[in-house]
């Protein structure tokens, strides 16, 4: 599933290729999404997310807003090739957009303005009170916590094992025993994690891909996710597997405490 990394990853590549250009044309393959047009004509002024769900606005100030959930993916295509999956055609001057989504899963609402989210972004400067209030009494294990899109939007399942391996925290611990210290280093580790992976464009351990196609280099950079029986590369010890709230969970019991 596409989190905030790779989300973030489509906004930066899609603002310099339809920003400011006019919507040509709209096909909708797929039944589940029609109700969108017209939307021939309108020009997109801006591409905005908050967490995973992706915003463009358009000149007549309505909004276009993408969840792209499971296995949805956008593509910049300028030749005639669909790939395979299509649900969406966009098309510009220059180029198509095309929505690809196996699963079909991925939900495009046109709106006059987004709901807003109760939540920080996850690249926002987050506050270790405001997260150690939020989890006050609260016995869900931390890594499930920061999994609520309701207490950090944009934090999924790789990210969350990822930033609580940086900051030395056991994912299996409840949420309301951490200390305020503790909040203060998962915020740290949070905007240190999420940046290095919208470097690195995301990760691809299956099939996602950015805007033109190509596979993002996080996953060469993970510590813990999907490293089960392999050694920490900080202290050498054995990586864990578990399973919480039905999702695979990857720690190292000797940083992880």
């Amino acid at each position: 599933m596409p989190e905030l990394p790779e989300v973030e990853t489509l906004c930066r590549q899609l603002r310099p290729v339809i920003v400011g250009r006019e919507i040509l044309s709209l096909r909708v393959i797929d039944a589940k999404l029609e109700g969108l047009g017209p939307l021939e004509g309108r020009t997109v002024r801006s591409v905005g997310r908050h967490g995973k769900r992706m915003a463009w606005v358009l000149s007549d100030g309505r909004c276009l807003v993408f969840q792209l959930r499971m296995t949805g993916r956008l593509f910049w295509i300028e030749g005639e090739r669909i790939p395979p999956h299509a649900r969406l055609v966009l098309t510009f001057p220059a180029g198509r957009i095309v929505l690809s989504d196996p699963r079909r899963f991925a939900t495009v609402e046109l709106c006059v303005t987004p709901a807003p989210s109760p939540a920080p972004d996850g690249l926002d400067a987050l506050d270790p009170a405001r997260l150690a209030d939020a989890a006050r009494g609260r016995r869900l294990p931390v890594k499930s916590f920061l999994m609520d899109q309701k207490t950090v939007a944009g934090i999924g399942n790789i990210y969350a094992s990822e930033i609580l391996h940086r900051a030395g925290i056991s994912p299996l611990r409840p949420a309301g025993g951490l200390s305020r210290a503790e909040w203060k280093k998962i915020a740290a580790a949070t905007a240190h994690v999420l940046e290095e992976a919208i470097e690195s464009r995301g990760t691809s351990i299956s099939d996602w891909m950015d805007l033109h196609a190509d596979r993002g280099e996080y996953q060469h950079h993970l510590g813990v996710y999907g490293r089960q029986g392999e050694r920490c590369k900080t202290c050498r010890r054995r990586i864990l597997r578990a399973v919480i709230a039905g999702r695979s969970t990857f720690y190292c019991p000797g940083c992880q405490t």
